[in-house]
């Protein structure tokens, strides 16, 4: 039984580590931030998204006086709360040091989602004039745009499209091979505008976009790779009853089906009772998105005792500040605040733990929005309050 097995996949036992974890702000009068990632070989300078189209560059904690990057007319302005347009993804080319190369991915003014090439002049200056547009897809809806970009090992680009917005995906996109939305897609951005690796899953198939990597997502707010392993992490935000986080193998070929919209995490979504469940892969960690409303948790079977809304995708630790924490993922909810973290042994995830009130952002003021996690060039790990800070997590100073 899929809900038997589920149960396997958690332990609260905690083991090897040695400290206990803490948070310092590193920065804060930012405006609705959504991601932050460092220089790729310099972890002192940092890069802040905010979501009306600007990058604000951080020097050992310090604002520079002009932003890195500020394409504030060309994206939606999000006003109103909860809009989920703007400017929501960051990249640099693996060879950055070298070419300057730098991609985003925003919503324009007309409702399109665009993924861009950009070149930098120095490390606090882009090139505006620059632009070159990978991918322009015009979104039905206007929300659940997805947005987060990487590049993966392998050195392509990977773009999580969401499935195109409104209330449960009723174009039905996740479970559509001939559409991008409701899927991470990956491509070779050596091309033009680009093209598609042949050792994608559904290269050369008909009646499939070439693109997919992996489908029937509802709308991944931020994936990952663990920088060791390559392994990738999705968070696939719900849509009223479970939020879920995803993990594939780095030895994974591409292909794999997460079940949206037959699926919402390992339950039956559309239709509501025996749904087809042969060839989904089930997440790693699910949990109920009671955090507004606790009573739609009655009659569920919560086995983390964790409560939330919104997931937000996190990363591998693979820093060297933390002692014992290697290869502890975290990760976080955006309506409730709560920071979890857990470890994936043999495929299943162990160790789970919540780590909201030890981490203490603010002091214990709490923040209950948040919007991103980030990684540096170390491998440390840092939390995006929508509110308008970034904290780095730490150990606990003794004392």
């Amino acid at each position: 039984m899929i809900k038997n097995t589920l149960l396997l996949l958690f332990s609260s036992i905690i083991m090897g580590q040695s400290i206990s974890l803490s948070s310092e702000l590193v920065s804060d009068g930012f405006k609705k931030p959504v991601f932050v990632i460092s220089y790729p070989t310099d972890a002192s300078i940092l890069y802040v998204v905010e979501q009306a189209g600007k990058i604000i560059v951080l020097d050992s904690g310090q604002k520079k006086s002009e932003p890195f990057f500020n394409i504030n007319k060309r994206v939606v302005n999000p006003f109103r709360p909860g809009d989920e347009r703007g400017l929501l993804g960051f990249a640099f080319h693996p060879d950055y040091e070298n070419n300057k190369k730098f991609y985003i991915n925003y919503i324009d003014n007309d409702g399109h989602t665009i993924v861009s090439e950009f070149i930098a002049q120095s490390k606090y200056k882009a090139d505006h004039n620059s632009e070159r547009v990978l991918l322009k897809l015009e979104q039905p809806y206007g929300n659940h745009n997805g947005g987060h970009i990487e590049f993966g090992k392998d050195g392509y680009l990977y773009i999580a499209i969401g499935d195109g917005g409104a209330a449960g995906d009723p174009l039905d996109s996740g479970q559509d091979l001939t559409s991008l939305f409701g899927k991470v897609i990956r491509i070779d951005i050596n091309g033009s505008p680009y093209s598609i690796p042949k050792s994608n899953p559904f290269y050369g198939i008909k009646n499939a976009r070439e693109e997919i990597w992996a489908w029937g997502l509802r709308n991944v707010w931020r994936f990952s790779f663990d920088k060791k392993t390559g392994d990738i992490y999705y968070g696939d935000v719900g849509q009223n009853k479970w939020e879920e986080v995803n993990f594939e193998p780095a030895s994974s070929s591409g292909g794999n089906n997460y079940g949206w919209r037959q699926m919402e995490a390992s339950y039956c979504f559309e239709p509501k009772e025996n749904c087809k469940r042969d060839g989904m892969v089930l997440p790693i960690i699910e949990y109920p998105n009671d955090a507004y409303h606790p009573a739609f948790a009655l009659g569920r079977k919560n086995q983390l005792n964790v409560e939330g809304c919104s997931v937000t995708g996190g990363y591998v630790y693979r820093g060297k500040k933390l002692k014992g924490f290697e290869g502890v993922y975290f990760f976080g909810d955006y309506c409730s605040g709560n920071i979890w973290s857990f470890k994936v042994i043999d495929g299943k995830a162990n160790e789970f733990k919540n780590r909201t009130e030890e981490i203490n952002i603010a002091d214990g003021e709490f923040t209950n929005y948040i919007s991103s996690f980030g990684q540096d060039a170390d491998g440390e790990i840092y939390i995006v309050d929508y509110n308008g800070a970034v904290y780095k997590i730490i150990a606990k100073k003794k004392g």
